[in-house]
């Protein structure tokens, strides 16, 4: 008797979407910056959307469909098969780890936030908790998960999606709560005039440009579950297209939302740390509900955060099994346990996070730690970011003609190549201006202090990554002389 083979399960192209948004942007990326810019954020948000988010959007569609034969390598196997250098490759895989590093502290950073407004029901943590302790907490929460990621593994979509929607719930209610109090008289904080809205093109403004991108970036992230995908060819670019207009829809209106709640001009010095806590706040008060809808969203922000947490601690591990890992890692890093999980690795990411923390807690205030990790994302990621389009330039500059059939963004090749370029060079001067400390007085003691601290910990998260190949020379001399 013959056996049929297993019946495959497929992703639906709007699963594939939703899980991509919930890992991209959250709703409180857009709280960050509206701090840093105002309401001019808006003239920001549109230009990127244009300009920036939709190219870069359908790029990631173009790379997704032509090596989706290549699911467990993503950007990093995009760099190695368009460039044919293993070297370049395992370059983009430590990058997409090393940047992933202050992105998990700045979850498990929020996470403990949303259980302090959650128990406290205010703003108050930094009078109950000292900024050791703050780390030491952040450090243990990534510990567990780790710890405990064979466990979650298996329900890791499941666990992203309901925290996901949850959110995305949570988005929808924020802009109808809005709408309703301008229609029941709520007063509108910040003033609706050209001056609100004319962005200031200054050093600090284009320092702050990263975490815009930052708050953007990562639609790659669904190309390697292209193969999930009944029919990628048609069902990736829809959800694609989904993706940028859920994007469209949270950042623009949520902004707008924000000035109507608070004076541009005189926003809280915590409102990245509790701003979306004060929001739900507010809104809860004006319409008679107490503090029944912020308790609602402190749940949610937790949920998502620890569905956000699995998913980096199950995506950093990836990197270790990548197809240039063996070549370039030492074999101990590689080192998996009966469940096949790398654990050597999860030890190198505490030692980084610990170094992270450590660093942070020479900062006076957890508001400060807290705005300083948050910042750094606005400098690692967008470097990252900028790797996706190397990939598309030397993806197209191989490939000039293609069939009828494939997905193809700009027919023109010297068109693509042009905006290929234009998303490089603006990503990669968004990332180096983000070395600029934000949230301090420009040349105070403290600024200095922060962009040291940029700088120290930019060339040990990329530069930890120089270090493996040499090691794993000395590994394979030292075999070879045992082996003679």
């Amino acid at each position: 008797m013959i056996e049929e083979p297993p019946k495959k399960h497929y992703m639906a192209w709007m699963t594939l979407a939703m899980l991509d948004f919930f890992t991209i942007i959250r709703f409180e990326d857009v709280f960050y910056p509206y701090q840093n810019q105002g309401l001019s954020v808006i003239f920001s948000w549109i230009f990127l959307l244009i300009c920036y988010q939709l190219p870069y959007t359908l790029i990631a569609t173009q790379l997704g469909l032509a090596y989706k034969d290549t699911e467990e390598g993503g950007l990093a196997s995009w760099i190695r098969r368009g460039t044919g250098s293993d070297a370049l490759g395992y370059a983009t895989s430590w990058m997409y780890w090393a940047q992933t590093v202050p992105y998990l502290v700045d979850v498990s950073n929020s996470i403990i936030v949303s259980i302090s407004w959650m128990i406290l029901g205010n703003n108050t943590l930094g009078k109950h908790m000292s900024p050791f302790m703050f780390g030491l907490l952040t450090f243990v929460i990534i510990l567990i998960f780790i710890l405990c990621e064979s466990a979650y593994k298996n329900s890791l979509d499941l666990l992203s999606l309901i925290g996901g929607i949850a959110m995305f719930a949570m988005s929808v209610i924020f802009v109808i709560l809005i709408i309703w109090a301008l229609m029941h008289g709520g007063h509108i904080a910040t003033k609706m005039e050209w001056s609100s809205f004319k962005p200031n093109f200054s050093v600090h403004y284009f320092s702050t440009t990263g975490l815009l991108i930052f708050a953007m970036s990562g639609a790659e992230l669904a190309a390697p579950y292209v193969t999930r995908l009944k029919n990628p060819r048609k069902e990736f670019p829809k959800s694609m297209w989904m993706l940028l207009a859920m994007t469209v829809f949270m950042t623009l209106t949520e902004t707008l939302g924000l000035a109507v709640l608070f004076d541009a001009k005189h926003i809280p010095h915590d409102f990245k740390m509790n701003g979306a806590f004060y929001a739900f706040q507010l809104l809860g008060e004006e319409a008679g509900m107490g503090k029944s809808l912020m308790y609602m969203y402190a749940i949610v922000c937790l949920l998502n955060f620890m569905a956000d947490l699995a998913a980096l601690i199950d995506a950093a591990s990836r990197v270790f099994a990548s197809d240039t890992s063996e070549k370039y890692m030492p074999s101990w890093l590689r080192k998996k346990n009966k469940d096949g999980l790398p654990v050597n690795s999860y030890v190198l990411t505490c030692s980084i996070t610990l170094f992270l923390l450590l660093l942070s807690g020479t900062l006076p205030e957890i508001n400060d730690i807290f705005n300083w990790l948050l910042n750094l994302n606005g400098i690692v990621s967008p470097y990252k970011t900028s790797v996706v389009f190397l990939a598309f330039l030397a993806f197209r500059y191989r490939h000039k003609t293609f069939a009828k059939d494939d997905f193809v963004f700009i027919r023109n090749n010297k068109g693509a190549l042009g905006v290929g370029w234009w998303c490089f060079i603006f990503t990669f001067i968004c990332a180096t201006m983000g070395f600029l400390p934000q949230d301090v007085t420009f040349e105070s003691p403290q600024w200095t202090k922060q962009l040291w601290m940029n700088i120290i910990t930019v060339i040990v998260l990329f530069g930890t990554g120089f270090l493996l190949p040499w090691l794993r020379k000395l590994e394979l001399k030292h075999q070879a002389k045992a082996n003679s």
